[in-house]
């Protein structure tokens, strides 16, 4: 038999490629039959529901997108971000006592919040490089650890130990912050109202974007990730964005809702430059460092890669980015809970990739995206859908509550029960 004979598996069909496609993404499209379900039975028109989701994913994407690093770097889900949360909780705490304000203020912010988050992003590599395989357990410990004395130095010391004279921020006894400081002098919109368009012109300017990106792409390929020229998916994400332009042209001449739906520019470019930044950074040789030692630390380290200088790298990284996209998340919230406000951020942030389609092994820029709207959108639903389905909307909140731990067990279960399915696929085949 000649050895140069190649043997080319049958062609799918139409069905097996559904199939696989279902069981690839069984956990987006089980969230977004949720998602449909639950906008059925809330009521809401899509207008409302849009300007919402526009709010939304403005507010806490920068957030989700922090994830990604460490995921690449063999880490898994990094639910020690609450710590760069409370690095921008304390900076947006002082620049608020300062008196700084508007984008000015948010320079401070992020001068005072980057060096700090930078220190407890190194301390927290330098715990999971000695608990390599703990990482999430161990990040979740850390983030209730760190909670503790973020609350004795708030709560405690400023005021006693830590001068601190404003009757606005302390508590009548002159020791301790208030549990709840509006940001509505001073943060609040600071990058949002910098620059607002209408949500017609910004996403037709969108659907333009991804029409001539969708063309270079089919034109070049990208020969770096060794795909070939002239992938489908670009036609797609070409055909994509000329229906959305053409879809906002048309509303734009009607008396749609949806036409005084504003898009705060700024933030929305800082969140393309994150997601711009993430794409090349990958192609670069420390990106490609973060790859290799995520998917073997032992072959990484025959091939001259330090480990646990790249997986420390990673968590500086995320966790400053996590700093910043808390910033962005508090001003466009414009209020926060002094010892409240970041206790969520790793949960939530998580269970928005894990929606997504992400797992512990692999997160991309599309899973935090998607997940972000999916998550989001069943939070804005969910409470509407449940008054209207059971007459107390009570019960859409334990829903939300459900949805924001339950997630987290029931992504990790369904891509277990993926991995088991695409191992007993690959053991037929051979």
């Amino acid at each position: 038999m000649d050895e140069n004979i190649k043997i080319t598996p049958p062609e799918m069909s139409l069905g097996q490629k559904i199939k696989k496609i279902l069981t690839h993404n069984m956990v987006t499209v089980f969230f977004v039959v949720l998602c449909l379900i639950g906008y059925y039975y809330s009521g809401l028109t899509f207008g409302f529901l849009l300007n919402d989701i526009v709010t939304r994913m403005v507010r806490n994407s920068f957030l989700v997108l922090a994830l990604l690093l460490p995921v690449m770097a063999g880490m898994g889900l990094n639910f020690a971000i609450v710590l760069g949360a409370m690095c921008a909780q304390a900076a947006v705490i002082f620049v608020t006592h300062w008196g700084i304000v508007g984008l000015p203020g948010i320079g401070v912010t992020i001068l005072l919040t980057t060096p700090l988050a930078m220190l407890l992003g190194y301390l927290t590599g330098l715990l999971f490089n000695k608990a390599k395989g703990q990482e999430m357990i161990g990040g979740m410990i850390l983030g209730f650890f760190s909670n503790g004395i973020y609350q004795l130095i708030f709560l405690i010391l400023v005021g006693s130990l830590i001068p601190f004279n404003n009757e606005t921020l302390v508590l009548s006894s002159g020791v301790g912050l208030r549990t709840t400081i509006d940001l509505a002098d001073g943060l609040k919109y600071a990058v949002d109202d910098f620059w607002r368009l209408p949500f017609t012109t910004a996403g037709m300017g969108f659907g333009a974007l991804m029409l001539v990106h969708g063309v270079i792409r089919y034109i070049k390929g990208i020969p770096s990730l060794g795909q070939k020229a002239g992938n489908k998916k670009y036609i797609l994400s070409s055909v994509a964005g000329v229906a959305l332009a053409g879809w906002l042209y048309y509303i734009k001449g009607t008396e749609s809702f949806i036409n005084f739906i504003k898009v705060p520019m700024l933030t929305a470019i800082l969140i393309g430059l994150m997601c711009v930044f993430t794409t090349y950074f990958i192609r670069t040789k420390l990106g490609q460092d973060f790859r290799t030692v995520g998917q073997d630390r032992h072959i990484a380290d025959v091939s001259g890669i330090h480990s646990d200088k790249t997986r420390l790298t990673a968590m500086i990284m995320s966790t400053v980015f996590a700093s910043w996209g808390h910033v962005i998340f508090l001003q466009n919230l414009g209020t926060f809970s002094t010892y409240g406000s970041h206790e969520q951020i790793g949960f939530y942030s998580v269970a928005a990739l894990l929606i997504g389609g992400a797992s512990v092994t692999n997160a991309k820029i599309s899973h935090a995206l998607l997940g972000t709207l999916l998550f989001h959108t069943l939070f804005i639903v969910s409470p509407l859908a449940g008054r209207n389905l059971f007459g107390d909307a009570q019960l859409g909140e334990y829903f939300r509550v459900f949805v924001a731990y339950g997630v987290i067990g029931v992504s990790l279960v369904m891509h277990a029960w993926r991995k088991q399915l695409e191992n007993k696929r690959r053991l037929s085949q051979q």
